[in-house]
């Protein structure tokens, strides 16, 4: 067990794509769950749900290509506990030009960046999804 569960999680995604699987589970919580929603709006996983049995599992419907390619090539880890990354409105990255998806946490909670620009809201960027 590791002190940071959204590294846990994209890594859980991460490997589950290689492996290509249908869906992962990583335990619940209120984070990993916007972060999957943004994801899943941005279209990068197909769905993300939490179960309703005890302990609460986060369940991601990993999305592929017709040929089964990943939807997602590259998730990485931003901002982690050890090192703290923020970032004002101009300085959101973009990832890919555009492309990708830049997942961050504002005060009005957890949007991509895209929106985040749109809403002139900066915070702590979570991760980045290519």
């Amino acid at each position: 067990m590791t002190s940071d569960p959204i590294s846990d999680m994209l890594t859980t995604i991460r490997n589950g794509q290689k492996a290509r699987l249908h869906s992962v589970a990583t335990p619940a919580s209120s984070l990993k769950g916007e972060v999957a929603r943004v994801m899943k709006e941005a279209g990068y996983i197909a769905d993300a749900v939490t179960s309703s049995e005890f302990p609460k599992k986060l369940v991601i419907t990993l999305k592929y290509s017709d040929r089964a390619v990943p939807a997602i090539t590259e998730i990485k880890r931003i901002s982690k506990p050890g090192l703290r990354k923020y970032v004002s409105v101009s300085e959101i990255p973009s990832v890919l030009d555009g492309m990708g998806l830049a997942v961050v946490s504002t005060s009005k909670g957890v949007m991509s960046g895209a929106e985040a620009k749109k809403a002139k809201l900066g915070g702590e960027i979570i991760c980045t999804v290519a």
